[in-house]
């Protein structure tokens, strides 16, 4: 008899823990979810660009005024064809020499490489070849208006880049000691017309050579065919 009783208060115990969760509220209905407010977390930021500032650089300097009038003093010349004529620009050769990225020849020390026309100085190429200068300049007159020249190697006495010469004055002056001048077409850049459209191998005949020589032929030269 006493276990039994001992189980009815065990029976009677839980059933009244039960009550206290039931399913059903105090007026008959379901009970009803009681949820937590949650905040929202927030997303990672995207991470901040690795980009240039759309502002520009603030440690940036702007370039030095000197440097931007040099570079424009080397800017090419707008200039149109006309029929104006040129001068040989190489009145004073004693012994005109082969044809290779143009034409080679010796001259007098100290005589000038004349301006077959007004010219432009474009820049100068201090060390082109055995330590020896390279200067190019712009037609701004004649037939080949716009058309870019040099001459190079036993040179001295270089006008200087941005200079624009009249017809007749000097480009610069034949050196006492160096390996001849060599005279030809050039291209804006100041590289030869030669290496910039065939090519040129040490003693090679170019097209652009031939062309130069039969141009200053043209003018009264008397350089000579091709050798």
């Amino acid at each position: 008899m006493m276990s039994r009783g001992i189980l009815l208060i065990l029976a009677l115990s839980l059933v009244g823990c039960g009550a206290g969760t039931s399913g059903t509220t105090p007026g008959g209905g379901l009970d009803k979810p009681n949820p937590q407010v949650i905040e929202p977390v927030a997303g990672a930021q995207p991470a901040p660009s690795k980009s240039a500032n759309p502002y520009g650089d603030v440690h940036a300097h702007a370039t030095p005024i000197s440097v931007v009038r040099h570079e424009l003093r080397l800017e090419l010349v707008a200039e149109r064809v006309t029929n104006a004529r040129y001068i040989d620009p190489l009145q004073y050769v004693t012994v005109w020499e082969r044809t290779d990225q143009g034409v080679d020849a010796q001259l007098p020390v100290g005589a000038p490489i004349l301006a077959p026309c007004p010219v432009k100085i474009l820049d100068v190429t201090p060390d082109w070849y055995l330590t020896q200068p390279l200067v190019y300049f712009e037609l701004l007159d004649g037939p080949d208006a716009g058309k870019v020249q040099y001459v190079a190697e036993e040179i001295t006495d270089i006008a200087r880049p941005g200079t624009i010469l009249q017809q007749g004055e000097a480009i610069a002056h034949y050196a006492a000691t160096g390996t001849g001048i060599e005279y030809g077409w050039s291209t804006p850049s100041g590289i030869t017309l030669a290496v910039a459209t065939t090519g040129y191998e040490e003693g090679e005949i170019t097209p652009a050579g031939r062309l130069m020589r039969a141009w200053l032929n043209s003018l009264g030269a008397n350089a000579g065919p091709n050798t």
